[in-house]
């Protein structure tokens, strides 16, 4: 297996399903060594089993390499693969065998990272045709719009719940990750509001994230830093104190950079160097807490003239991040640490400074403050709401159109 922790901080390139000879050139055009695939949707030439089979994942990885591209991340799987693990239903012990036979087989074919979320609702927007600079196309999302949906499975469910089925999973796919050497990197919920659909969406804050790392400590936890949701969470703040947080500790794994402008309650998803933050900014924090990950562009807008897969917008987004790198590599020095190293449980009493989080409020065994918007449940206006102009299918109700986390 690729010895991930030798690698520097570099740009990657992925959102794709399927490692055509066309994609694995413009890799290489692009100077890029690494590969995220992202299985949210299989390729029609995978066998659709309920897990990743290994013989599919070993045919993906050689085909990578045979054009000296690392396959260095799947993220995702079908939401079918493990709704039942996510909702607490009936059967979710067959779905935990497949998905820990899944981690097997990635280990078994040397791709070290799995990026997983547990959003059974999926990412939801409100618009697909939103114009941004230049007319070119991108989406948005109004929870106004979005509050009072039908309800996406039987019934409304409970945070608790959710909490519960959570660690319930954890507690059972760690251990086989630890066994086989696989990193799980966890993505926050798109968008991170409290609840859509009836289900609440748990990785919407910082204190959902320290929450899940802090419960489960494995060396092999850790997070999909998804710039783009973290800068929707708060409107651009937080952003940097979260990657020196987690990137102290080394539980950043990989980056998604895409950026929006506004808040979880109303944004509209904008070219990379327009968004709420300073994207200079984050790649200095992320190289000065040692970081050394991959980083790829995520949900660019669609410019004229573009392809299904926006390969206009992606080589824009590549080549600033980029140039980006190059000038945080010249200008920031970068921490050393070998989080091989490190216990497992050391790693949740690593803290901070006092300087980027203040220190916490005595609550007296409250749950902490959640700044996100709050709204009530009408259940009887949801489930009298008709299903138009949304999709449903997979067993969850979304917006709209296609979009992959």
């Amino acid at each position: 297996m690729i010895d991930i922790s030798k690698l520097p901080m570099r740009i990657a390139i992925g959102q794709v399903n399927e490692l055509s000879d066309e994609f694995l050139t413009f890799a290489k055009q692009l100077g890029l060594q690494d590969v995220q695939m992202n299985l949210y949707h299989l390729p029609p030439d995978m066998k659709d089993t309920g897990r990743l089979e290994f013989h599919d994942l070993l045919r993906l990885a050689s085909r990578a390499s045979e054009r000296d591209l690392r396959l260095i991340t799947i993220e995702n799987v079908p939401i079918r693969f493990y709704d039942k693990i996510m909702l607490g239903q009936e059967g979710r012990e067959r779905q935990l065998e497949n998905m820990q036979e899944t981690i097997r087989n990635l280990g078994r074919v040397g791709i070290p990272i799995f990026g997983y979320h547990f959003i059974s609702t999926g990412v939801w927007r409100t618009g697909w045709d939103t114009p941004i600079r230049g007319g070119a196309i991108s989406n948005s999302f109004k929870l106004e719009l979005a509050k009072h949906a039908p309800l996406s499975y039987d019934r409304v469910y409970d945070e608790d719940e959710m909490w519960a089925n959570y660690d319930w999973y954890m507690q059972r796919i760690l251990p086989v990750a630890e066994e086989y050497n696989v990193r799980m990197a966890l993505h926050p919920d798109d968008p991170p509001v409290p609840i859509l659909g009836g289900v609440p969406r748990l990785f919407r804050n910082f204190a959902s994230f320290k929450r899940a790392m802090e419960r489960h400590p494995s060396r092999m936890h850790g997070l999909d830093f998804c710039h783009g949701c973290w800068s929707e969470m708060r409107g651009g703040a937080g952003v940097l104190e979260a990657a020196e947080y987690f990137g102290t500790q080394g539980r950043i794994f990989y980056v998604h950079m895409r950026d929006v402008k506004g808040g979880c309650d109303d944004f509209t998803e904008c070219y990379i160097n327009e968004g709420n933050s300073n994207i200079y900014k984050v790649m200095k924090k992320l190289r000065e807490v040692g970081f050394n990950g991959f980083i790829i562009d995520d949900h660019v807008p669609k410019m004229v003239n573009d392809s299904a897969y926006g390969h206009r917008g992606r080589a824009h987004a590549t080549g600033y991040l980029s140039a980006m790198l190059d000038a945080v590599n010249m200008l920031t020095p970068a921490q050393t640490r070998d989080y091989t190293a490190i216990p497992s449980e050391s790693l949740v009493e690593v803290h901070a400074l006092k300087s980027a989080l203040p220190p916490p409020k005595k609550t007296r065994g409250r749950k902490p403050k959640d700044n996100t918007p709050k709204f009530k449940i009408d259940r009887k206006a949801m489930q009298a709401l008709p299903t138009e102009p949304m999709i449903k299918g997979g067993g969850r109700l979304r917006f709209g159109g296609e979009i992959e986390l």
